[in-house]
């Protein structure tokens, strides 16, 4: 029996339950509802993952019903499940669930219980709609779902203006490369006759290519398509304005959902960007850049979650890196490991920023060690992960799988920049656990954490080390299968772990042992000028509100003064001024109604006097 669409259901009947509820079942209930319909995603995934261990080619398609026919367009309500999106199903299913499980806990004495855990089974609905899709179109409610309720969450916390304003961003920001991704999808229509993507893969392999002009044009909007939900280069600045949601929000978005969308988008229809190498230069060129720009941004950032957001930014920018090499494989795989450690990392932070009273500022929430064993130990993994430190973490082995193959790929200028890049890695992660851990200005708050809070962390922190790396996710049968080359392979990994390890020990040195050299650099102004200036992300957002914000305004100003405008302007005007004076009739007054009635009356006879004569 197939029962794929029993996947998204569930998260779907939970979010209308609990949305109609408005607020009046217990939190027992909203918990138990919300967890259940994640866990029951989880266990329908497991039961074709073990499917697919015993057949990898194994391709389960599933169609409930036609969407839309118009002619001859046909749009099927329909799934399709294969060894690419069986890896996004896991790694949603899985990581929601964990995520989910933490939030009953950081939750629970906050307002909004019902409400948190509706929009959170939404995305997680909406999430797995766009991974299981078989054709575009479909595909793009998902891709919609989760812009709605990213907003939704980012402004959880609605009472404050500024939060709303992040969220707004964030949604204007991805709808700008929606556009150019609606238009990509109208143009394979226009080329292919279907927006299937299984007849797309046929009709490519069959079809003579004459003109690869189109064909770059419909790549390139495509990655101007996906470069916004994954936060890449130029319209990466809603990432780090997202963080104003509650803790697991952000998790849910950097580690299962929103920003890997576009790995995901760019993997299933790569037998496309294979006739556009041009294009895939291009996507390795973002992601390097992403790479540099979050990077050097994140070593003076002092909010914690905006430490880890531009850390997220870097990861998906190894990810663009590899897809744009061909690595396929390496880019999924980087994927689900980025996924595991990032959600550790991020759960942990929000478990630390409770214990400090909200405080988010690395320099003002240092936390003890022995008071606190366990989040030390999970920062420690995740962030040794994060850096790919050798051997002992998941981390090392699929992020040292990129690099070598950009080092095998032939483009050595993006491999030493990736290299350097690593480096900074090393540095701005134990930069953030030296400053919280290893201080001496020592806060000895504690808060009752159960099981609901030791659970997910500790799960995660057992894939974030050595164990993930024993991952295999069925991708033979997805990517065209490529010749590897180890040669070399233990001379780099060599070097590349003396670097992550060196980048430690730079940071141990300028923030632990001699933070008074960090001190005098800051005091230098050229230096001081060039913090602030990576500080505020590059300059992006000044750009943005000077040659797009404002521009906009003056021109809607201008606007506002022609004929039309002051016309309706005017007549809104006069309907107001009669709606306030026939308002002041209904004061409730007898007097007044009979006033009325009387002048009504004389007004009333001196027309007909008038009429007569």
């Amino acid at each position: 029996m197939n029962i794929i669409f029993f996947i998204i259901l569930f998260p779907l009947m939970s979010f209308l339950s609990l949305s109609f509820s408005q607020g009046k079942i217990s939190k027992k209930n909203v918990k138990n509802i919300g967890i259940c319909s994640i866990l029951i995603s989880f266990l329908i995934s497991i039961f074709y993952t073990i499917q697919f261990i015993h057949n990898p080619s194994y391709l389960v398609v599933q169609k409930l019903w036609t969407w839309m026919s118009i002619n001859e367009l046909n749009i099927d309500i329909g799934f399709m499940l294969d060894g690419l999106s069986l890896s996004m199903l896991d790694v949603v299913t899985c990581i929601g669930l964990l995520i989910h499980i933490f939030s009953i806990w950081y939750m629970k004495s906050r307002e909004g219980y019902s409400r948190f855990f509706a929009y959170t089974n939404l995305f997680i609905a909406s999430m797995l709609t766009l991974v299981l899709a078989d054709n575009f179109l479909f595909m793009y409610l998902g891709w919609e779902g989760v812009s709605v309720c990213s907003y939704l969450l980012i402004s959880f916390y609605y009472s404050k203006e500024y939060n709303v304003q992040c969220a707004f961003k964030a949604f204007i920001i991805t709808r700008i490369s929606d556009i150019f991704l609606m238009i990509a999808f109208f143009l394979i229509y226009q080329k292919y006759g279907t927006l299937n993507f299984q007849d797309i893969y046929f009709l490519s392999n069959i079809l003579n290519i004459d003109n690869i002009f189109h064909l770059n044009i419909i790549n390139i909007l495509l990655l101007i398509g996906v470069i916004g939900k994954s936060a890449q280069l130029p319209l990466q600045t809603w990432l780090t304005d997202a963080m104003v949601g509650p803790t697991p929000v952000s998790a849910l978005i950097h580690a299962a959902t929103m920003v890997t969308v576009g790995i995901y988008l760019i993997s299933r229809i790569h037998f496309l960007f294979l006739f556009t190498p041009e294009v895939l230069y291009c996507i390795s060129f973002i992601g390097i850049l992403t790479i540099l720009l979050s990077s050097l941004s994140a070593i003076v950032q002092t909010d914690i979650k905006r430490i880890l957001a531009y850390s997220t930014m870097s990861q998906i920018g190894y990810m663009f890196l590899a897809l744009g090499i061909q690595a396929w494989s390496a880019a999924i795989i980087h994927l689900i490991m980025h996924a595991i450690f990032k959600a550790l990392l991020f759960l942990s932070a929000g478990s630390l920023i409770l214990e400090s009273q909200n405080e988010k500022n690395i320099f003002k929430m240092s936390i003890s060690r022995k008071k606190s064993l366990f989040l030390y130990f999970n920062f420690l993994v995740g962030g040794a992960s994060l850096i790919s430190f050798p051997l002992l973490t998941s981390g090392f082995y699929s992020k040292g799988n990129i690099l070598f193959s950009v080092l095998q790929s032939g483009h050595l200028n993006f491999f030493f920049i990736a290299l350097f890049c690593s480096f900074l890695t090393s540095i701005y992660t134990f930069r953030m656990i030296f400053v919280i851990f290893h201080r001496n200005n020592i806060q000895n708050i504690t808060l009752s954490k159960g099981l609901s809070h030791n659970f997910p962390l500790f799960f995660l922190l057992i894939g974030s080390t050595f164990i993930g790396s024993f991952i295999f996710p069925p991708l033979c049968f997805v990517f065209p299968s490529v010749i590897t080359n180890n040669y070399g392979k233990l001379e780099f990994e060599i070097m590349s772990s003396m670097i992550s390890i060196l980048g430690v020990f730079v940071s141990y040195y300028l923030w632990v042992e001699n933070p008074i050299i960090i001190y005098k650099i800051n005091k230098i102004k050229i230096i001081k000028k060039i913090f602030y200036f990576l500080y505020n992300g590059w300059g992006f957002n000044w750009f943005y509100n000077i040659f797009f914000k404002k521009l906009y305004l003056y021109v809607s100003k201008i606007l506002s003064f022609d004929f039309i405008t002051i016309s309706i302007n005017s007549f809104i005007y006069i309907i107001t001024i009669i709606n306030r004076f026939l308002l002041k009739t209904v004061n409730g007054y007898i007097r007044d109604y009979i006033l009325f009635f009387v002048f009504s009356i004389i007004v009333i006879f001196m027309f007909i006097l008038f009429f007569i004569n």
